[in-house]
């Protein structure tokens, strides 16, 4: 079936909402179609994801033309108790530099060595 991403077997570290939060952290317009890629999620996940940030606070988003802007409240606590006084701005600032991290460090390992 085309469009759906590989299946993941085991447990993670992060939750889909995590994931998908960090993917429009990075982009705040990026498609719901290019987020389900990025976390290998179906559209229809990342749908359910999104409507579940929206309906409690996380995140809003408004139209512009054919696209949709998210909008993120960086202020807002994380929900389990055991994050007490975590904010969303803490959880992205880890989650996104660790992205831009990960990219750097591909980049440079995909590089040919230089010959001396």
């Amino acid at each position: 079936m085309d469009g759906v991403p590989e299946s993941h077997t085991g447990w993670t570290f992060l939750t889909n909402h995590a994931r998908v939060l960090a993917a429009i952290a990075d982009n705040h317009s990026a498609r719901i179609r290019d987020i389900a890629a990025h976390c290998r999620l179906t559209e229809r996940a990342v749908q359910k994801i999104i409507a579940d940030l929206e309906q409690d606070g996380y995140l809003s988003h408004t139209r512009e033309g054919r696209t949709n802007t998210y909008r993120i409240d960086p202020g807002k606590v994380l929900r389990h108790p055991a994050e007490a006084g975590l904010t969303v701005a803490s959880l992205m600032s880890l989650l996104v530099k660790d992205e831009v991290d990960r990219a750097t460090t591909s980049a440079v390992r995909s590089r040919p060595h230089a010959s001396t």
